[in-house]
């Protein structure tokens, strides 16, 4: 709510506490004399000012109920049906004390009638709606990328090779058998990637392997 608004709704109210205090005090006298009129004789006259006190106080604590209930965004229904009550009693008592004209009626049920009024005005502008994200401004969001330094990649190493320096015997045995079950089958001699498949070894081995054969037998064709 605007600091306007807030001026406004409190000017609202003051008005509307003086009407009610006005109001309030001409419907206690006539509560008061309509109640005494009505009573066994002998009752005391606080009974007449109980009686006014409960009947006007009693719409007033209703308004205060469904503006509160409003604000809460919860049901009115009871509260509402408590102030129309209070209110018709409260003008029952007013024509019942007034002249017995239409002038006398209306002007002893204008405090009440007024009151009624500017209260249904002050709770009508009480607002039953919670405050959503729609009602807000709305929000620039900015976001902010932060730019990461790309590392460079670094060039990829080939892996090193360690030179074959000694063979195992059963590897030498092996690569013979494979040597001479390929010139059986095949008129090329046998590669290091196929010594290599064959023996589940690596290629540089294979090569190794096939070298030291070439050196002592000629191994391949």
């Amino acid at each position: 709510m605007s600091k306007t608004e807030r001026i406004e709704s409190a000017i609202q109210i003051s008005i509307l506490l003086v009407i009610g205090g006005m109001a309030g005090a001409v419907s206690f006298t006539h509560v008061h004399d309509w109640t005494m009129q009505h009573v066994p004789t002998g009752t005391g006259d606080w009974f007449g000012w109980t009686n006014a006190i409960i009947s006007e106080l009693t719409p007033t604590a209703a308004g205060l109920e469904i503006r509160r209930r409003k604000r809460a965004g919860t049901s009115v229904a009871y509260p509402m049906v408590v102030l129309i009550a209070a209110a018709a009693l409260s003008i029952s008592a007013q024509l019942a004390v007034a002249a017995h004209s239409p002038s006398g009626w209306l002007l002893n049920v204008v405090p009440a009638l007024a009151f009624l009024a500017l209260t249904k005005l002050a709770l009508s502008g009480t607002s039953t709606r919670t405050s959503t994200r729609d009602d807000r401004p709305n929000e620039t969001i900015t976001t902010v990328t932060a730019e990461v330094p790309r590392i460079s990649e670094a060039p990829a190493i080939a892996p090193v090779t360690a030179p074959v320096t000694s063979i195992p015997d059963e590897l030498i045995q092996g690569a013979r058998m494979a040597v001479f079950a390929h010139r059986q089958r095949s008129e090329h001699p046998i590669t290091p990637a196929v010594l290599a498949d064959h023996l589940g070894i690596g290629t540089d081995v294979a090569a190794a392997v096939l070298h030291h054969l070439d050196g002592t037998h000629g191994g391949r064709a």
